[in-house]
């Protein structure tokens, strides 16, 4: 009881910046609370809860990025969830990478890091988790990830994924981990679709221009 009051209370600091010193950045659509609690904060923990998969991943491990956040989800929400993990947002936009890192910093989250950066250009040199509700295909991005070490991946997708991607077969260097539904109470539904690295290679030579994980924690 104690920790959904707890999320209450933090989903309504979130949305009050949001409205008032972040109005014009339009960060979320969602701006009624109650619509907010359920589709932006409870949408971004709930697979830790229905999950065994997601939720032993990130037991299991002391960092986790969120990759193309927006407005901050499931970035900040899961950073308020596990506040002694190292969080890591990478987001393309600029404006929206320095937004929710001022979010973090307001809300006393001082386990988030956002960075201006995009996916392709960060080597995975630690291991980690990563998230993504960003849009775009499941395996498009799965491609973009230089692996040094074992990763681990889940994208937060809708109900109806499966069909409208039309998957064939993940990269050689990936291994689906899981495909499980989530309920959100007043929404449509939720898929996560978990997958793991196999094969990471030794000895390969970096590219000059990646920049390591482990520096932007």
């Amino acid at each position: 009881m104690s920790e959904l009051k707890e999320l209450r209370e933090f989903s309504d600091a979130y949305l009050n910046i949001l409205t008032t010193r972040l109005a014009g950045l339009n960060l979320t659509r969602i701006l009624e609370p109650e619509e907010f609690y359920l589709k932006q904060i409870l949408d971004s923990v709930l697979p830790v809860e229905q999950c065994p998969e997601f939720a032993m991943a990130l037991k299991n491990t002391k960092t986790v990025v969120d990759i193309g956040f927006g407005g901050g989800f499931p970035l900040l929400p899961l950073a308020k969830l596990y506040p002694e993990k190292n969080f890591v947002g990478l987001e393309a936009r600029g404006k929206k990478a320095d937004a929710v890192q001022s979010i973090a910093d307001e809300l006393g989250l001082k386990n988030v890091k956002c960075h201006h950066r995009r996916l392709e250009t960060v080597a995975f040199d630690i291991e980690a988790v990563s998230t993504l509700k960003a849009v775009g295909t499941i395996f498009d991005f799965l491609k973009l990830f230089h692996v040094e070490q074992k990763q681990r991946v889940f994208f937060y997708k809708g109900p109806q994924v499966l069909e409208l991607e039309n998957q064939g077969k993940p990269p050689k260097t990936w291994t689906p981990l899981c495909q499980k539904t989530i309920v959100v109470p007043g929404a449509d539904g939720r898929m996560i679709l978990g997958f793991e690295s196999q094969n990471v290679p030794r000895g390969t030579k970096k590219n000059k221009e990646l920049v390591n994980l482990s520096s932007l924690i």
